[in-house]
């Protein structure tokens, strides 16, 4: 009798530590966010940042209503035969492709359209990436028996299908509020993958105490800093821009002059990925290459600018 209650105590005690495995904790919240921040910025070289994210568990008759119009809803497949969603707002599309035809997020209005079979092909890779480092991100979480093992696999332009595409279950949705090209556009992705999840078990040490969890903090924000310090920083150096008719430009032949009637070789911009100019510089020579030196609102070189005084330590000379 006493083996008997004891046995059912131990049973008891398993079934709790499962139901809370089940239900996860903070883990696929912080582990979606870094996720999406770099695959965006090593597959897309855009700027992201997560704004905000919710999570809820919605049923199929839910889901079916969350996708915004115009929407390209990525079809997911999981362990187990499982299927899952990744929708993308029309700003948020827009930002991905923008960045890879034209360089940088474009801040005019979007146009009214339907996604399409080359925006699904263009934007696949970065979202396998950021399932991919979510997974990476999830390996002793809770959370990576449910977000884990999903990748891309086809795409609807129209919502109405996925009624007969999807299990009738409960889902975990993700909404993420995203900013794009440094707050060049705005919008939501949604992940909804199935509640209860078929995938890898985590390994033993998702069930650690306090001290181990404060632990595996500091140690992921030493991580992320270190992340944050070797982001690549590019700068173009403009020395004028000109406007011209599209039929202009379309009739240019190899030997034509272009006139840059505001060009200056003492006014030289530094601007960013957006086309933000954040300095000025005068250009010149440095050890026999182009150079520019920057300057301050009253022509002083900035205080930001010590730590290349030794790069710059040699005059430069005016270049014609």
């Amino acid at each position: 009798m006493a083996e008997a209650q004891q046995d059912s105590v131990i049973r008891r005690k398993i079934a709790a530590a499962r139901a809370q495995m089940a239900e996860g904790g903070p883990g696929a919240d912080r582990g979606w966010r870094l996720a999406l921040a770099r695959a965006a910025r090593d597959r897309l070289g855009l700027p992201l940042e997560v704004t905000a994210l919710a999570m809820q568990r919605a049923s199929l008759a839910e889901l079916l209503e969350l996708p915004p119009h115009q929407a390209l809803i990525a079809v997911l497949q999981g362990p187990a035969e499982g299927m899952g969603l990744l929708i993308l707002s029309p700003p948020v599309l827009a930002a991905m492709i923008e960045a890879q035809t034209l360089g940088k997020v474009a801040t005019a209005p979007l146009s009214s359209r339907k996604p399409t079979r080359t925006d699904a092909a263009m934007v696949a890779p970065m979202l396998d990436a950021a399932l991919e480092e979510l997974e990476e991100a999830l390996a002793q979480e809770a959370d990576l028996h449910w977000a884990g093992g999903f990748r891309y696999a086809s795409f609807l332009d129209d919502p109405r299908p996925l009624g007969l595409l999807l299990e009738d279950i409960d889902y975990r949705v993700m909404t993420a509020d995203l900013s794009l090209g440094l707050g060049a556009r705005q919008g939501a992705l949604l992940l909804a993958l199935p509640a209860e999840g078929k995938g890898t078990m985590p390994t033993a040490a998702t069930v650690a105490g306090p001290d181990a969890a404060a632990q595996s903090g500091q140690v992921f924000a030493q991580a992320l800093a270190a992340q944050v310090d070797a982001v690549t920083c590019v700068l173009d150096a403009v020395v004028s821009r000109v406007s011209l008719p599209l039929a202009r430009v379309m009739a240019l032949k190899v030997g034509e002059v272009i006139a840059l009637p505001r060009a200056a070789i003492d006014r030289i911009s530094f601007e960013g990925l957006d086309g933000r100019a954040l300095a000025e510089g005068r250009l010149g020579q440095n050890r026999g290459m182009r150079a520019i030196r920057l300057a301050g609102s009253d022509g002083a070189a900035p205080r930001s600018a010590a730590a290349t005084s030794g790069a710059l330590a040699e005059p430069l000379r005016q270049t014609g």
